[in-house]
């Protein structure tokens, strides 16, 4: 199944930033690149240890109703650099249409250079399920109950 997400550059973003693409023909998430001001584009954005940063991709989206677009950690900038998303997934709903940003924050322990044009993020688009709430009594019993945080990990 294929969907169309609409793209519309911000202004002064740059044009020769690749919009989301998919790396092979497997994969689930496209990927997504920074695309710095034009101020910082030749020094790049350097995110220290601990540090967290908005990063521009300057793109806005049009998703359609029923979808979402998930954005998600790179596992190859985790892995080298612990480099990761502070909200994962990051969610974008179908009505959003303001400037794309990707929340980075280093948990690594040296200072990472992010460069215009780097990979930053993937996104994944998702069906969304809307559900209806009500409140009840009581809940139905199963094997679990009130078991959480760890309950089904212990032998």
């Amino acid at each position: 199944m294929s969907v169309t997400i609409e793209i519309l550059r911000d202004d002064g973003a740059d044009p020769a930033v690749a919009l989301p693409d998919y790396a092979t023909a497997g994969a689930a998430g496209a990927d997504v690149r920074a695309n710095l001001a034009e101020a910082d584009r030749a020094a790049g954005l350097l995110l220290a240890p601990m540090a967290r940063a908005i990063v521009p991709t300057g793109l806005r989206l049009a998703i359609p109703d029923g979808y979402e677009v998930q954005i998600r950690p790179r596992s190859g900038l985790a892995a080298r650099h612990g480099v990761t998303l502070v909200n994962a997934p990051g969610t974008i709903d179908a009505d959003y249409r303001g400037p794309l940003g990707v929340l980075l924050i280093n948990l690594g322990g040296q200072a990472v250079r992010i460069g215009h044009g780097d990979r930053i993020a993937q996104m994944v688009v998702a069906p969304v399920t809307r559900a209806s709430f009500h409140e009840v009594g009581t809940l139905g019993e199963t094997a679990r109950g009130a078991g959480g945080f760890g309950s089904t990990g212990r032998s």
